[in-house]
C-alpha cells in the first residue's frame, strides 16, 4: 500500500509578495497563458514538462524556497505533488495568478509582447460548450446518436471535478498556440540553474 502524497502547502498572495523576492516562482501555465500574464520574475516550466525539468528544479529547492503558479492552484497543486513524490519540498500560490491579480499585485508579460492566448479553463470551457452544443445539434438534425458527445463532455465534466484533472486541458495543452518551444524550455532551465 502507498501512502498518499500530502496536499501542498498552499500560500497566501499577499504572504507570496511580501516574500516574492526569497522565491523562485515556476508557473506551471502553457507559453501562450504565461505570455498572458505572469508573476514578476516566474519562470515558466510548463505541466507536461515538469519530469524534463525535475533535476535543475531540485537543485534550486537546495538553493531556497519555491513557489508553484498556475492559473487557479489546481495545476500547481498536481505539479507540486509530483515534485513531492520526487523528494522535492514545494508550495502552491492559494487562487493562482486569477487570485494574485484580484489582490491588485502586477502581472508582468514577456518582453516583446509576446502572443497571448486564453487562459487553460477558458479554452476548456469554449471546447466543452461546442462540444455539447455540437451533439445536441447533431443529434437533432442528424441522428439522436450524435447526443452521446454531449453526454460524454458530462461525464468528464464530472470525472474533472471529482478527481480535480482535467484530461480536455491536458489535450488542448497538446495544441499549437499552448505548446512550449523547446528552446524556451532550454532557456527557461538555463535560468533556473543560474538562480
Amino acid at each position: 500500500m502507498t501512502t498518499p502524497t500530502p496536499t501542498p502547502t498552499a500560500i497566501e498572495p499577499r504572504h507570496a509578495s511580501s516574500r516574492l523576492h526569497e522565491l523562485t516562482v515556476i508557473d506551471v501555465r502553457t507559453p501562450g497563458e504565461y505570455a498572458g500574464g505572469h508573476l514578476p520574475g516566474a519562470l515558466n516550466i510548463p505541466l507536461d514538462q515538469m519530469q524534463r525539468a525535475l533535476p535543475d528544479i531540485r537543485e534550486a529547492a537546495r538553493r531556497g524556497d519555491i513557489l508553484v503558479v498556475c492559473a487557479s492552484g489546481a495545476r500547481s497543486e498536481n505539479a507540486c505533488r509530483t515534485l513531492a513524490e520526487n523528494g522535492i519540498d514545494t508550495a502552491t500560490l492559494s487562487g493562482g495568478t486569477g487570485a494574485w491579480a484580484a489582490q491588485g499585485h502586477d502581472l508582468h508579460r514577456p518582453e516583446g509582447g509576446g502572443k497571448t492566448t486564453w487562459a487553460m479553463e477558458r479554452q476548456v470551457r469554449l471546447t466543452a460548450g461546442s462540444v455539447v452544443l455540437l451533439g445536441l445539434a447533431l443529434g437533432e438534425v442528424v441522428h439522436p446518436a450524435f447526443r452521446l458527445l454531449s453526454a460524454g463532455i458530462a461525464g468528464g465534466l464530472v470525472f474533472s471535478a471529482v478527481t480535480n484533472t482535467c484530461g480536455m486541458a491536458a489535450m488542448l495543452a497538446k495544441l499549437p498556440h499552448n505548446r512550449p518551444g523547446k528552446a524556451d524550455l532550454d532557456a527557461t532551465l538555463a535560468r533556473l540553474r543560474n538562480g
